[in-house]
């Protein structure tokens, strides 16, 4: 990233440019992503194509004002990191089901930053609902945060959430848990951007994936609650836990939503485009 482009991506968080590249400028930045760049699915049903170059992201998130999934939010925010003197490496996990099985490789990307001041730190912007700041990488113990608990913690045959039919998990990887119940299985090892194709291209066309069953638009607001648009549905969470819900009716008021409460415009409104179970 050039020094435009850094200054694009910081006004579009409303950050101003840090002097230097800290814990505590690390987390606004995180925070700041979280309440101004959502974590969305349109394009998979828009029929716009998701690439994983750096170029491609800055141009979606920076320059069409747009949101992603994890791959795309973790990879342009890891380059912002990196352009501001981050120590910054792209990391594969596999998410648990509700069921506690583990998806595919490369099912999830998260972001280890080294800062000036010490220490490591996970950070993640494209996870949806979890933490609203950077977690410790290596701390053991309890991490609380607006979202909930949070553990960092070794992974293992005994791991929480674990079941049989799944190779256990080396000694190196690590489950994130968020109030008791384990999220992804993070891998240690430094990735490329471009190791994360596979899963983007599956993400994106398998009738398996829970990306292609249905529509999604979501950010952190700026009381520490949290808005979702699922298709035609607006849901409203409050930092206390006060959740409302409606459905909107005309195309116009849904084009209306995404554009005053997540920023993103849209010419048309986006449907479920069913991927093809038999090929």
């Amino acid at each position: 990233m050039d020094s435009e482009e850094v200054d694009a991506y910081l006004r579009r968080l409303g950050a101003e440019h840090p002097a230097w590249p800290t814990v505590d400028v690390l987390r606004e930045l995180q925070l700041r992503h979280l309440q101004t760049v959502p974590f969305e699915n349109l394009s998979i049903h828009l029929g716009e194509e998701i690439v994983l170059e750096e170029k491609r992201l800055l141009d979606k998130v920076v320059g069409a004002r747009r949101g992603g999934f994890c791959y795309e939010l973790n990879g342009a925010f890891g380059a912002l990191l990196g352009a501001l003197g981050f120590d910054v490496t792209l990391l594969a996990a596999r998410v648990y089901d509700g069921e506690g099985q583990l998806g595919i490789p490369y099912d999830h990307m998260a972001l280890k930053v080294g800062t000036v001041d010490g220490g490591a730190w996970l950070a993640d912007v494209g996870f949806g609902a979890h933490s609203h700041y950077p977690l410790a990488f290596e701390a053991r113990g309890e991490q609380r945060d607006p979202a909930g608990v949070f553990r960092v913690v070794e992974a293992g045959p005994d791991a929480a959430g674990v079941r049989g039919g799944h190779d256990v998990a080396e000694a190196a990887d690590l489950d994130v848990v968020m109030d008791g119940r384990a999220r992804y299985r993070l891998d240690r090892r430094a990735r490329a951007l471009g190791d994360f194709a596979a899963g983007a291209w599956w993400h994106s066309t398998s009738p398996l994936s829970h990306f292609t069953q249905s529509l999604v638009c979501s950010r952190v607001t700026e009381d520490g609650g949290r808005i979702t648009l699922s298709g035609r549905t607006f849901k409203s969470t409050a930092a206390d836990g006060t959740r409302e819900e409606w459905e909107l009716g005309t195309d116009e008021e849904v084009l209306r939503m995404y554009r005053e409460r997540f920023g993103v415009e849209l010419d048309r409104v986006p449907t479920v485009r069913r991927a093809d179970r038999d090929g």
